[in-house]
């Protein structure tokens, strides 16, 4: 076993030398010798990916959130390297919805006796996403927060809360046509939300998935909806009442697309914001993906697929 570590330097409250050092004892034991990095950024985190590929490396673990996961599992689509999740993020969807454990000391424990599963991954002009992507009101709230950021130096979380209300105030429309299946649509919407695999949009798991294999993308929209209407919609997804909202409308596919008469449109993958040229061709890569999970995991969901 030859497996390779590579550790977001500023997951969470921030993985130092000093966290390399309690924890290396345990990814020593897993065969991680001379290929363990302490990445400061998504190209030195690309860097120790294609590097570990070059040594052989039969298991690529990525420490972090899931931006982080997300950039290592990019490198990975369609190879027999197996990814390893250390869920070190403050949300950590990837790993939830693969039931990972998400205290350190578990996730190295299941990655020594788990077992290799294959799951979907998703794909926007050549970008891939484990999660989701978006198009609309997050792509903006994330473009302002970094531009807060970068400017006038504020956190993480209080310039998203800045971003978001002034975004909200200005909330932009899109006019999208979408062609799905052969069949075109046109729609005026403030977002546009597609998922890897199908997501729960209402009661109290809201936002999660339960399969992670199923070979589809979810896509999610509103029609003409404004403020109010986004609270509304809000309330009826808590209140399980979400399908008899008229103006929410969902969908799954294996692929679509999507064009705009911008020439430009700021595109979320996971998190991270690209501008991307229309039309935006999505599409699902089906059991593309090899993830180590925990044995029990593993079983509950070749139960569920059977």
């Amino acid at each position: 076993m030859r497996s390779a570590f590579i550790i977001n330097g500023s997951a969470g409250g921030g993985c130092d030398q000093a966290w390399l050092a309690r924890h290396r004892d345990a990814m020593l034991a897993q065969g991680g010798e001379g290929r363990i990095t302490l990445a400061r950024n998504g190209d030195e985190i690309v860097e120790a990916v294609r590097r570990a590929l070059q040594q052989g490396c039969d298991r690529i673990v990525a420490g972090g959130g899931d931006g982080t996961v997300s950039a290592v599992a990019a490198q990975l689509v369609g190879r027999e390297a197996a990814l390893g999740v250390l869920p070190l993020g403050t949300l950590n969807h990837f790993a939830k919805d693969l039931n990972l454990p998400l205290d350190t000391e578990s996730a190295f424990a299941a990655m020594r006796d788990g077992q290799v599963r294959e799951v979907d991954i998703g794909e926007v002009n050549g970008e891939y996403f484990i999660n989701n992507s978006s198009l609309g009101l997050y792509p903006r709230i994330v473009h302002g927060r970094e531009k807060q950021q970068r400017r006038l130096g504020r956190g993480k979380w209080p310039a998203f809360l800045w971003a978001a209300l002034r975004t909200l105030r200005r909330y932009p429309f899109m006019d999208v046509q979408l062609n799905v299946d052969g069949r075109e649509l046109f729609h005026r919407t403030p977002f546009v939300f597609i998922g890897n695999n199908e997501y729960r949009m209402q009661g109290l798991g809201i936002g999660a998935r339960e399969r992670m294999d199923g070979g589809l993308l979810s896509l999610y929209l509103t029609q003409r909806t404004g403020r109010w209407g986004l609270l509304r919609l809000a309330l009826h997804a808590l209140a399980g009442r979400l399908h008899q909202a008229h103006d929410f409308h969902s969908l799954c596919t294996d692929s679509f697309r999507i064009d705009t008469k911008d020439d430009h449109l700021r595109v979320a993958t996971d998190g991270e914001v690209r501008l991307m040229r229309p039309p935006l061709h999505y599409r699902v890569h089906p059991r593309a993906l090899r993830v180590i999970v925990p044995a029990a995991a593993a079983a509950a969901a070749a139960g569920a697929g059977a």
